[in-house]
Formats: structure tokens, C-alpha cells, sequence
């Protein structure tokens, strides 16, 4: 089992910027692909930036390329995602997810934490 908790969510108006940070326990968090989605009112969950294990390896959708930069420090267990230059349509709740695929598709995820919401006001 992994056990994830997000945190660093809120409000911030258009063009700022927020760190999320997404703390993983149990099993090694090495060993384990990192993804962050998020899911907008009324809409499903998609897909903003993965990781690999080593981080040598990245992938962003096309909606968050330039912005956002995804991270993690194996040693802390944790997964960061920098969001920059922030817009109203970026508003929503978001999730990292473990492995075991790099992949942008979430069915291919085992762990999910609860969740932070970020609320960018235009």
C-alpha cells in the first residue's frame, strides 16, 4: 500500500503561482511513477504531468507545457508540482497518483490521495 497526501492548494489570482506537494508512505516511493491530474466541476479527471521513478523521464499536457513543473525528492518521499503563470481555467481539485505505469492515462494508477483544491480568481 502507498499512502499519499497532497497539500499546497488555494486561492490565487491570475498569474500567480502555487506549489503543490504531494507526501507518499509505505511501500518505496522509488520505485513508483508519480502523476498529478485534476478534476474541474462537472467534468472528469484529467491528466496535467507525470514522472518516473528516477525523474529521469517527464511528460506534460499540452494545457500546462511552459507553466507547470513537475518534481519529486526521492529522498523526502514527495512529489512537487510548480504551477506558474496561473489561469482561471487551471481551477480545479487536484490529485497525485503512484504508479506503477508512466503513463498520462489514469486507470493506469493504483494510489490516489484525497485531493487539493486550487481556486485561481480572474
Amino acid at each position: 500500500q502507498v499512502q499519499l497526501v497532497e497539500s499546497g492548494g488555494g486561492l490565487v489570482q491570475a498569474g500567480g503561482s502555487l506549489r503543490l506537494s504531494c507526501a507518499a508512505s509505505g511501500r518505496t516511493f522509488s520505485n513508483y511513477p508519480m502523476g498529478w491530474f485534476r478534476q474541474a466541476p462537472g467534468k472528469e479527471r484529467v491528466f496535467v504531468a507525470t514522472i518516473t521513478g528516477s525523474g529521469a523521464n517527464i511528460l506534460y499536457a499540452d494545457s500546462v507545457k511552459g507553466r507547470f513543473t513537475i518534481s519529486r525528492d526521492n529522498a523526502k518521499n514527495t512529489v512537487y508540482l510548480q504551477m506558474n503563470s496561473l489561469k482561471p481555467e487551471d481551477t480545479a481539485v487536484y490529485y497525485c497518483a503512484a504508479g506503477p505505469r508512466f503513463t498520462a492515462q489514469p486507470m493506469a494508477y493504483d494510489y490516489w490521495g484525497q485531493g487539493t483544491q486550487v481556486t485561481v480568481s480572474s
